[in-house]
């Protein structure tokens, strides 16, 4: 009688695989997403999944946008912060272009 070979699932071997790569790939702790960028002053607005502190380095990544830089100052309202917690909408100087829908990393 021959022994019958168990079977590992396609799927979960593709899931397994997927979260490598995602852990491989991902620059750091998602913090957010860009939901607005002011080309007239460079200023993107973040909408936080997480808490975001001055001095903190970030990197804002996208289709077309990949650049880290460090967080040098923070407003909520024209009044400036210095830590901003999860569900607030920040805005952001930043040094390149951003899009809508950029995600936002802490590195």
């Amino acid at each position: 009688m021959a022994k019958a070979k168990k079977k590992t699932s396609v799927k979960k071997t593709k899931e397994k695989i997927s979260d490598k790569k995602a852990e491989e790939t991902s620059p750091g702790e998602k913090i957010g997403k860009v939901v607005h960028y002011y080309t007239n002053i460079g200023v993107g607005i973040i909408e936080l999944s997480n808490t975001l502190k001055v001095g903190d380095k970030i990197k804002i990544k996208g289709a077309t946008t990949d650049f880290e830089q460090t967080v040098d100052s923070m407003q909520i309202e024209k009044d400036k912060i210095e830590e901003a917690k999860k569900g607030k909408s920040i805005g952001l100087k930043v040094k390149d272009h951003v899009r809508q829908n950029d995600v936002v990393y802490k590195v």
